[in-house]
């Protein structure tokens, strides 16, 4: 598995270095332990050390590796910190849903359809990768529209192990068939539904099976 070149338009050398390095850390290829050189990563890319520094110091931030003279220590994304992550998820998402309840929602709601719309072609046309930008776009849309400053800088520390993350489940509930498929996007239609009766109460328990659901997916789809 590569990190999508799609996803990596308009980002810096470093930025994309570090998520295909992030790739390969989450999904298995670089395992726990394991030492990563400058040099070697350098070479490997066809660069000079600098952007290869920027890459490390992000994953670095990230929890994913251990910096050392010269290079690295691999710690890898146990599953205990993907439940963290997704214990994050689950409250900024309740909040910023729970947040919404009481607002104009029509014009989220047409983009959100929109949204949807775009992984049931995903899905025709047999394509994980956009699926699962269709999908992460979908939660970063209600984030975002929540229009919370700290909230969404609190999402932004996250995205990009979430969307790695994504990545990789994605490419597992591809691997089960269509009718699995259609049942990710009808969970988003509930979210959909859920936002367009206004009630904190249906909302909060819209997102808690959402988030149930997904941690399953996790349990199956992540290297233990």
């Amino acid at each position: 598995m590569r990190y999508p070149s799609a996803w990596l338009r308009g980002v810096s050398l470093g930025e994309s270095i570090a998520s295909e390095l992030r790739l390969q850390i989450i999904n298995g290829s670089i395992k726990p332990g394991e030492v990563i050189s400058e040099n070697r990563i350098a070479s490997d890319f066809g660069t000079s050390r600098s952007p290869v520094r920027e890459a490390l110091k992000a994953l670095s931030i990230e929890g994913l590796i251990r910096l050392e003279r010269m290079g690295a220590v691999v710690l890898g994304l146990s599953q205990t910190d993907v439940q963290e992550l997704y214990d994050v998820r689950f409250i900024i998402e309740s909040f910023v849903q729970d947040r919404l309840a009481q607002a104009n929602q029509a014009p989220l709601i047409g983009k959100l359809n929109q949204i949807i719309d775009r992984m049931e072609l995903a899905v025709k046309h047999g394509d994980p990768e956009d699926f699962a930008f269709q999908d992460i776009t979908f939660h970063e849309t209600i984030i975002e529209a929540a229009r919370h400053k700290r909230v969404l800088h609190l999402w932004t520390s996250i995205r990009q192990i979430v969307i790695t993350v994504l990545l990789i489940t994605t490419d597992e509930i591809f691997s089960q068939g269509e009718e699995k498929l259609l049942d990710v996007i009808e969970k988003h239609r509930a979210i959909v539904r859920g936002l367009e009766t206004h009630d904190p109460a249906v909302i909060g328990q819209v997102v808690r099976n959402y988030f149930a659901d997904s941690r399953q997916t996790l349990e199956t789809s992540l290297p233990s």
